[in-house]
């Protein structure tokens, strides 16, 4: 095999240039220098240092904190032609000799591998007599305590600077702040390394809030539209992807449920099912997709707000890592950031509460932000933008002010009227006259203020009123089951000695939104072909039993449709394709593409 990176990457990976980044990194392991690489998911991180494995003598060990992710890069590397193996708990014990025994007789390139077993005393024994010629730290992010990852695992990792002192070690992750920047540099020991840090900004990734009225609903509105299109679901506990992924399978929606409740056979199979296509959706915890390297989710819809922006960016970059549209969808309501603020504060650590408490305010911000999601998004990266990206919901679709000082009074009264004893949806009941046991138990239907908000629905109701909230004129008193309560701020607008603008409720935004047209990062190519060419994929995956992006992704699956190849030299020239997937897949494409555009011959 050739040691040029530019050769490596055109001959084993098929891709002629390199993105923003990698030259720069390959060549300084190349020259034996450590590497801090922060780059986004999607941009390629991975090359970074297999390039360099493939390039050097002996062999590399990546370290990585999740059996999926080392599976993972194990398939796509073996389709690559590339020899690589993984060490962890899922193999026995004559398993992991037999694959010490390739590593010492140099039948290896690349071995992923857990850090608790690189740590063992007895496995650095053994690899010391053949080290490494590269060391690749994957989610480095998980080193330092300042990280939204922290495992104490991936803090003892040190100790490898003084056991390989020759081998480069390249720490890689896309999600790192300064502090969490300088912890890593501090605890590896990598103080002369070269630190490369690149754009956080995912432009094929549209940023859309929406308000949380009735969720479920929300949720089916917008995957209906998803017709075929793989997505995740994430939720903050087991019991609402439970509740959520039941309503989507009784909706014929084909998901499955992920979250660390469930038997490590049930779990195996939910990922393995959608992987392969078999699944649309996987509804999950965020104990789901870390390492995941699928390329075509073309969505990600967070039912729950995160902990974090870096649990945010995180997880909504495992859309589009194809580089295709895709978009990130967020639920959010002010009692969601409540219940976050509970559990973080249940932290017995109150450093570490602390950290979290800063972070999530920082979420919370994102959240509620009326200036453009994706400058909020980068500046707390440190990259600093000021121009906005027109592909998120406030650039989209303003979110329009108006005159709220009337719906603020109806609203404010209601409560006051009731006797501040109930929450949102009594209130609404009594502002909208509805006809309820309870109203009527009550005698709310003979006060002054019932049904005064009967023009407007429960959903712009129950805007008006998380407004009210977030504004400081109401407050939800946790302690007398979460009635809401005025505050002194209240007075001066019951008694309009103010005004008050408020937000026009958007209860459709994000339906309105993705139906609008979308910046096309590709040209426009041939729908009917790239079907045809999906199922010809999906034919051969299941045939060789493997996810259908191990054969290739829908990028790939587009430039063939735009280029419409039909000898084995242009198939050559589709991004994506080099010499070993043309062997193994390249007649089967060819031979559809040919028959579609000889289809009225």
């Amino acid at each position: 095999m050739s040691t040029n990176p530019n050769t490596i990457l055109s001959s084993v990976f098929g891709y002629a240039q390199f993105r923003a980044g990698q030259e720069e990194v390959i060549k300084q392991l190349l020259a034996g220098r450590d590497c801090l690489t922060i780059m986004p998911t999607g941009s390629g991180k991975s090359l970074c240092y297999q390039i360099p494995a493939l390039a050097l003598p002996g062999y590399a060990i990546v370290i990585s904190p999740l059996i999926a992710l080392m599976q993972d890069q194990v398939e796509q590397l073996d389709a690559l032609g590339v020899s690589a193996a993984y060490l962890n708990s899922t193999l026995n014990f004559a398993q992991q000799e037999d694959i010490l025994t390739q590593l010492n007789h140099g039948e290896l390139k690349i071995l992923y591998i857990a850090p608790e077993k690189l740590l063992q005393s007895h496995f650095l024994d053994k690899i010391s007599n053949f080290p490494p010629s590269l060391i690749a730290i994957d989610e480095a992010h998980c080193v330092s305590q300042w990280g939204h990852d922290f495992r104490p695992d991936y803090a003892q990792l040190g100790i490898l600077k003084q056991q390989f002192p020759r081998s480069p070690i390249i720490a890689l992750t896309a999600t790192a702040d300064a502090a969490t920047q300088n912890d890593i540099i501090q605890l590896l020991g990598l103080s002369e390394a070269y630190h490369y840090v690149g754009s956080f900004d995912r432009p094929n990734i549209r940023y859309i809030q929406q308000e949380k009225f009735r969720p479920l609903s929300q949720l089916e509105q917008y995957i209906k539209q998803k017709k075929n299109q793989s997505g995740i679901v994430y939720c903050t506990s087991r019991k609402r992807v439970e509740e959520v992924n039941e309503y989507l399978q009784r909706h014929n929606f084909r998901s499955a449920a992920y979250h660390a409740g469930l038997t490590l056979d049930e779990r195996n199979w939910a990922q393995g099912a959608w992987l392969k296509d078999d699944l649309e959706i996987i509804v999950a915890t965020v104990a789901f997709g870390m390492g995941i390297n699928k390329p075509d989710v073309r969505y990600v819809i967070h039912y729950d707000i995160p902990r974090s922006i870096e649990n945010y960016y995180q997880e909504t970059g495992r859309a589009g890592r194809d580089g295709l549209d895709s978009e990130a969808i967020l639920l959010y309501e002010y009692a969601d950031a409540d219940r976050v603020r509970w559990m973080i504060n249940q932290n017995e650590n109150i450093q570490r509460a602390e950290v979290e408490s800063h972070k999530f305010a920082s979420m919370t911000a994102l959240a509620e932000s009326e200036t453009c999601r994706r400058l909020v998004l980068l500046n707390y990266f440190g990259e600093q933008k000021d121009k906005a990206c027109n592909n998120c919901d406030i650039c989209l679709d303003p979110p329009k002010k108006y005159d709220g000082l009337l719906d603020a009074q109806k609203a404010l009264s209601a409560i006051y009227r009731i006797g501040q004893s109930s929450g949102f949806n009594h209130v609404i009941d009594v502002l909208r006259g509805a006809n309820t046991q309870r109203v009527r138990e009550y005698k709310h239907n003979e006060l002054s203020v019932y049904g005064i908000g009967k023009s407007h629905s429960q959903e712009y109701w129950l805007s008006i009123l998380r407004q009210l909230v977030h504004l400081g004129l109401i407050r939800i008193d946790i302690t007398d089951n979460a009635h809401l309560k005025l505050t002194e701020a209240a007075r001066p607008v019951l008694r309009s000695e103010t005004s008050l603008q408020l937000a026009l409720p958007q209860i459709n935004k994000s339906a309105e939104i993705t139906k609008e047209t979308k910046p096309h990062l590709k040209q426009e190519y041939d729908k009917r072909l790239f079907e045809r060419l999906r199922k010809v994929r999906k034919r051969l995956a299941d045939e060789t039993d493997v996810p259908p992006y191990i054969i290739f992704n829908d990028a790939t699956l587009v430039d063939m449709c735009l280029l419409q190849p039909d000898t084995n030299q242009q198939m050559l020239l589709v991004s994506g394709v080099g010499k070993r997937k043309l062997e193994k897949y390249g007649q089967a494409f060819l031979t559809e593409i040919i028959n579609y555009i000889n289809r009225f011959d």
